[in-house]
């Protein structure tokens, strides 16, 4: 497609640039499928529940289960055969409860999935339309703008600065500018051809306008997918430390079984009684439950966590969020309501009810891609709010020709608008940045020169503007007359100055009280944002996040610091302000190396990197981009800081339930363990516990109760005390002790009982008060 004139690929793919009628797009979807990469084929119930077996403690359990089997076949005792079929019985319990959570598990994230719906402009009918992404269909004219992802193999129409990042598909690192109409060679190789969008590309900037030539598994990125058998799923940190405590234990059966086992047969028991005690120390000492109530704990979370408005989209997450100490957000939106208003204007160098001078309307109408639809305002907050200034002005907008976007790195955008024959440059963006851009200043509809004490007077006015919390944008104009043709190779400069607005974001009221909560924690937030450092510094008084000014620093400052300077001061600042991609990337990277665990919040494109390299992704769920929602891990669908902050408390509070489960589960295992080792010592010939009735204690009074533990809600104190170390295992604070100390106690309480049952009874009444006592503890 890409060596064809848009003409003869509108031809081949029987579109027009009106794109496809509604029903033709229904016709096309039915016969060519939806417009979505192959997905793996579920696993088989059989191969999901042979699956369950390869947990090294119910291999352990199902050969102690033949063992016992084989046994009393052998001694023709077929009432014995009750032991090992209880056993069967219970790993094939479990098994099955294990295929319940994984479906479970599957129900969930199929039912989160409608958080990462990708919709799509596309014109149908001649309408443009929103529709999800897996809809689209060969002939298609969709529009492409910065911050989503391309979903489908699209032939370029138009482009404006229209930038794509295909690293995933070209290993290209560095983003491709893309340009319309170019007719390039048939051979020329993926990463050459500038006139094609490929599905899965992500949008680093500009707008364009294109037709679909593929979807689905016809797709460059699906014809690579198709080659994909399965992936290899990631082993979360906790994951691994539950793995290595069964290995330890289970390996520590062994060689305690195998040694009792010996003894057995060296004091002159048969190899029969000796197999059979050996099993059922076995059965005593694996916490066969402990597998499923860790997964069941952790599914709670999340499920606990989905209903809190955080959908976790990598298990880690949850991990993470316990031991989380710095929690990097974003202003707008998050700390904010993002709903922008202007309280003051000022025309010149003036201070004005509403705007007069025609060239500020004229910049103001024509310098926004708000669009009205049903009578609603549609488009970014802050332009929102300034084109709601002169919204029911007479004044109409300029036919464009030409658009110079917004971006970080410039904080300023520019369009260039036919006038009469002649043709005018309006811009807006950082009063500090257009400042050092204009020449002129209109005041009064006169021209004046933008000499010093102009310049002094409006950054003075910026000043104040920014202390009273109101992001300030600043409007100029540049007369371009009849040839604009060289446009692009003009730099933006000698404009003149027309005025200033300024808005305020209200934070949200909710806010300040989880700010308040996050330092009792031992939470450190920091806010990240684009504004002015007067206005950031503001916000973040206002809401308890900075007292003083000196703990805000801007892009330019830290600009000037080295990496070693910076590591050291880096914990001063609460406040980053007017900084790019990049500075975001070298804060998060910086405090991480302050062994420091960071949240980073984002929306835009530009988040994307800095949300890679921190240990949480936070992405937005309503105003985040394809891109955020694609490399974020948790995603907050109220863009609300608040919800973070509750995600930390879930976080801690599934990370202490496991804890506590754990701690239960292990430490009655232990009472099993050393009384039967104890017994066996001191009473050789009486039964302290049979099989089937470790195996009830195992699985009925062990589970229900380690499952009621992970179900505690959270505790009080719970944000009261510092984050855990991340370095800190299972078994950190007081876990371990609290382990020893309840083992040596009901191990004293049970072979106390134990003795007095031996004495007093008989082998078997004295088995049935073990058996109870273990019960009741």
């Amino acid at each position: 497609m890409h060596s064809l004139k848009i003409d003869e690929v509108l031809k081949m793919v029987k579109s027009t640039g009106q794109g496809i009628t509604v029903s033709e797009a229904k016709k096309r979807l039915k016969e060519n499928g939806r417009n979505e990469i192959e997905k793996p084929k579920k696993q088989s119930f059989l191969k999901c529940f042979l699956k369950q077996f390869l947990n090294i403690m119910v291999g352990i359990l199902l050969i102690s289960a033949i063992v016992s089997i084989v046994l009393a076949v052998i001694q023709k005792e077929y009432s014995d055969l009750f032991d090992g079929c209880v056993i069967l019985f219970i790993v094939f319990m479990n098994a099955l409860i294990g295929v319940f959570q994984e479906y479970k598990a599957q129900a969930c994230i199929d039912e989160l999935k409608k958080y990462n719906i990708i919709n799509v402009t596309t014109i149908r009918n001649g309408v443009r339309t929103r529709v999800e992404s897996e809809e689209l269909v060969v002939g298609d004219i969709v529009e492409m703008k910065s911050g989503e992802i391309v979903s489908a193999d699209i032939r370029l129409i138009s482009t404006n600065n229209f930038s794509c990042d295909e690293s995933s598909l070209t290993g290209e690192s560095v983003a491709s500018l893309k340009e319309a109409g170019v007719v390039l060679k048939e051979t020329c190789p993926l990463a050459e051809r500038c006139n094609m969008a490929y599905s899965g590309s992500l949008i680093t900037g500009g707008n364009a306008l294109g037709v679909v030539v593929a979807t689905g598994k016809q797709t460059e990125i699906g014809k690579i997918a198709s080659l994909i058998t399965k992936a290899k799923k990631e082993t979360t940190p906790l994951q691994k430390s539950i793995n290595k405590i069964g290995k330890i234990i289970t390996w520590t059966v062994v060689a305690v079984s195998l040694a009792v086992m010996l003894a057995e047969l060296l004091s002159g028991s048969s190899v029969e009684d000796s197999l059979m005690i050996s099993v059922a120390l076995a059965v005593a000492a694996i916490p066969e439950s402990l597998p499923a109530v860790i997964t069941i704990i952790m599914a709670l979370g999340v499920q606990q966590l989905a209903k809190r408005r955080c959908v976790i989209k990598h298990l880690h997450a949850v991990e993470t969020l316990g031991s989380c100490q710095i929690i990097c957000s974003d202003k707008t939106g998050t700390i904010t309501q993002n709903k922008m208003k202007v309280t003051s204007i000022i025309e010149g160098d003036k201070l004005v009810d509403k705007i007069t001078d025609d060239s500020l309307l004229d910049c103001v109408k024509n310098c926004t891609n708000v669009k009205m639809e049903n009578g609603v305002l549609i488009g970014e907050p802050t332009e929102k709010a300034i084109i709601e200034t002169v919204v029911h002005s007479s004044v109409k907008s300029k036919r464009k020709v030409y658009e110079n976007p917004f971006s970080s790195q410039r904080k300023m955008m520019s369009v260039v608008v036919e006038d009469n024959s002649n043709f005018v440059l309006f811009a807006k963006g950082a009063p500090e940045n257009l400042i050092k851009k204009c020449k002129f200043i209109k005041i009064n509809g006169e021209i004046y020169d933008f000499n010093d004490y102009f310049k002094e007077k409006i950054k003075k006015i910026n000043e104040n503007m920014a202390d009273s919390a109101l992001r300030v944008v600043a409007f100029c104009e540049k007369k371009l007359g009849n040839d604009v043709i060289n446009f692009k190779n003009e730099s933006e400069q000698d404009m003149v100055f027309l005025g200033l607005m300024g808005m305020i974001d209200n934070p949200k009221p909710e806010v300040e009280k989880s700010i308040q909560a996050c330092f009792n924690a031992g939470l450190t937030p920091v806010m990240i944002t684009g504004d002015h450092k007067r206005t950031a510094f503001a916000i973040a008084k206002k809401v308890g996040i900075a007292t003083n000014i000196s703990q805000v620093i801007t892009g330019e400052e830290l600009d000037k610091l080295s990496d070693k300077e910076f590591k050291s001061t880096c914990l001063n600042y609460r406040v980053y302000a007017r900084v790019s991609p990049e500075h975001k990337v070298r804060i998060v990277t910086t405090l991480k190396q302050k062994n420091k665990i960071v949240a980073m919040t984002g929306d835009g494109v530009n988040d994307a990197p800095s949300l890679k390299v921190a240990d949480i992704g936070v992405g937005m769920g309503v105003s985040g981009t394809d891109v955020v929602k694609s490399v974020s891990d948790m995603l907050v669908t109220d863009d609300n800081f608040s919800s973070i902050v509750i995600a930390v408390e879930q976080g801690r509070k599934v990370y202490n339930n496991i804890q506590k489960a754990l701690q239960f589960l292990i430490s009655t295992n232990c009472v099993e363990v050393f009384g039967m080792l104890i017994s066996l010592l001191a009473f050789p010939g009486h039964t302290f516990l049979l099989p089937a009735q470790m195996l009830f204690v195992n699985l009925v009074t062990d589970s229900l109760p380690a499952l009621a533990l992970g179900m505690e809600p959270v505790e009080q104190e719970i944000m009261k005390s510092p984050p855990r170390n991340p370095k800190a295992g299972l078994f950190s604070g007081k876990i371990g002790a609290g382990i020893i100390y309840q083992s040596i106690v009901q191990t004293f309480i049970v072979i106390a009982v134990f003795v007095v049952g031996v004495f007093c009874y008989e082998s078997e009444i004295a088995s049935t008060m073990v058996f109870f006592t273990i019960i009741f503890m």
